[in-house]
């Protein structure tokens, strides 16, 4: 805490500071304080370079995420808010598209974070209600706005022939899809066990929409992912 302390008073004049604070740094920057500003961690995300090379790219929980769980299992509905591993996964795949040179990481990268503006701008956070929109389909929507972008993009002809097909998909099935996972809800989620929870069942209830999947999971067979 001593070491904690002294950075804090560098920080707060304006300088820059190198401290081994061990993990309560973290805790301050991925939870305190955006709890402190926000009331919520969930939505920040801290960018950590690691010494041999690699990077660690976490979003806070702020203390929220085992009363998602519980809400979850008692009515079906999860307003866990996904943002901050968006906005990870984006930075991952611009890091490793700076580290390997991989176009194809880049174009991902920029067309995601493209996608998480436009899920930002039209408010598509799930509620905190059950039958309200909820993580399911906060996903959709994020996975939406990333096809249209993918196949908008004329960089990789690749990526767009690949999500072009996909981008149709989700169009014509919108309500359909926001009306299966509207439907799971209000109801006990059988999980198998709250700290080691059956893979399966977790499966079955987080991923409520045949139609939905049957997009992703052509997309997984015709990449060969």
């Amino acid at each position: 805490m001593e070491a904690m302390n002294e950075t804090l008073k560098i920080c707060r004049a304006g300088k820059d500071c190198i401290s081994a604070t061990g993990n309560v740094l973290r805790d301050y920057l991925t939870d305190l304080f955006p709890i402190l500003e926000l009331n919520t961690s969930a939505k920040m995300l801290s960018i950590v370079p690691l010494m041999a090379g690699g990077g660690m790219f976490e979003t806070g929980a702020g203390g929220s995420a085992p009363k998602h769980v519980q809400q979850f299992e008692k009515e079906g509905h999860l307003r866990w808010d996904s943002l901050g591993e968006f906005l990870a996964m984006g930075v991952s795949l611009e890091d490793l598209s700076q580290k390997t040179g991989n176009e194809q990481a880049k174009i991902l990268a920029t067309t995601l974070n493209d996608a998480t503006g436009q899920w930002l701008a039209l408010n598509k956070t799930p509620g905190r209600k059950v039958k309200e929109l909820g993580n399911a389909g906060s996903h959709f929507w994020l996975a939406l706005y990333w096809a249209a972008a993918l196949e908008k993009q004329t960089e990789s002809p690749l990526l767009q022939e690949t999500f072009k097909e996909v981008s149709k998909q989700l169009r014509d099935n919108e309500a359909k899809i926001l009306e299966e996972f509207t439907a799971a809800e209000g109801k006990k989620m059988l999980l198998g066990g709250y700290f080691f929870p059956d893979p399966f069942l977790c499966s079955q209830a987080m991923r409520p929409s045949p139609t939905f999947n049957n997009v992703i999971d052509g997309l997984l067979a015709c990449s060969g992912w």
